[in-house]
């Protein structure tokens, strides 16, 4: 713990950050465009991990791994966007020396002061992605996606003048809408992924409240359900959403009615024995989602199904 505590590295400015990889300042001190000519492309990042005080945003023309399931790999070899918000552990500076940036965006929070973009960033859930869940484009989306680095990159290195901010402000926010519908894109295109993910999802549920979990782990998480599909719990929670209307909490619940039911009208069981069973610590918490739910008490349940 003291050894990674040592090793960590926080970049609370793009100052620190720039310094840190050996560029010059920021030519603004809260937003900063690097592209992948010298010397960017040639400096060696600094080894160990490092945490962000601003927003980050790369374009990676080759993506160092591509996401593979089963013998299949799905969607484009054109690169891929990642994202990072502030307070995000990167990773070593060994991962970022492997596969060379084409642009990088840093944006200090203060930048979007007195903007609406200052409260929607938060809403995309992509900031909070794992390197392995990178927005893989397509040539044509990859072509949108440049035009607005370079439209970004031309305001930045003319003359500053008094609608600058709005025009960068602008062109994030047009970023930022692209890089949405770009993932959904991506949700929908992984079909047999997006199958296969779901029933993952489904067998999992099954073994946690048809074993002993629920009693002494209570209710699974949505970090539980991510972290045993090797996902982020944003992720898992924006592609299920996508595919089923649904979030990873939704389908939590769902399961857990599921399971109420079959005990409710198989056995003999009080409420609190099976809210006790399925994992809620107070029984009226279980009664008060199974009414939101089914808009039946349990007992209600029980007797009408008798």
């Amino acid at each position: 713990m003291k050894k990674d505590e040592k090793t960590l590295q926080k970049f609370e400015t793009l100052s620190d950050a720039h310094r840190a990889f050996g560029l010059p300042q920021p030519k603004h001190p809260l937003i900063s465009l690097l592209n992948g000519a010298p010397p960017w492309s040639e400096v060696h990042p600094p080894s160990g991990h490092h945490v962000l005080g601003f927003f980050k945003i790369s374009y990676k023309p080759k993506l160092a791994g591509k996401l593979k399931y089963g013998q299949g790999y799905y969607d484009f070899d054109e690169g891929g966007l990642l994202f990072a918000s502030p307070g995000q552990i990167m990773g070593s500076g060994e991962d970022e020396r492997t596969v060379c940036s084409e642009y990088t965006l840093l944006i200090h929070p203060d930048f979007f002061l007195g903007y609406p973009v200052s409260k929607k960033i938060s809403q995309y859930g992509f900031f909070s992605y794992a390197t392995n869940e990178t927005l893989h484009l397509s040539e044509n989306e990859k072509a949108t996606i440049i035009s607005i680095f370079r439209i970004m990159e031309e305001e930045l290195n003319g003359r500053i003048d008094d609608f600058s901010h709005d025009v960068i402000i602008s062109q994030i926010e047009l970023l930022l809408t692209y890089a949405n519908r770009f993932y959904r894109r991506q949700f929908i295109t992984r079909k047999t992924v997006s199958h296969d993910l779901l029933q993952r999802l489904e067998d999992l549920l099954n073994s946690y409240f048809n074993s002993e979990h629920s009693l002494s782990n209570g209710i699974p998480t949505v970090q539980y359900l991510a972290e045993n599909l090797h996902l982020s719990p944003s992720y898992l929670s924006d592609m299920l959403r996508i595919l089923t209307g649904q979030n990873a909490q939704q389908h939590i619940h769902d399961k857990l009615i599921e399971k109420a039911k079959e005990k409710l009208s198989t056995t003999s069981l009080s409420v609190s024995e099976v809210a006790y069973a399925l994992g809620f610590e107070h029984p009226q918490s279980f009664s008060k989602l199974f009414k939101t739910k089914t808009k039946l008490s349990p007992l209600e349940f029980r007797r009408s199904f008798n």
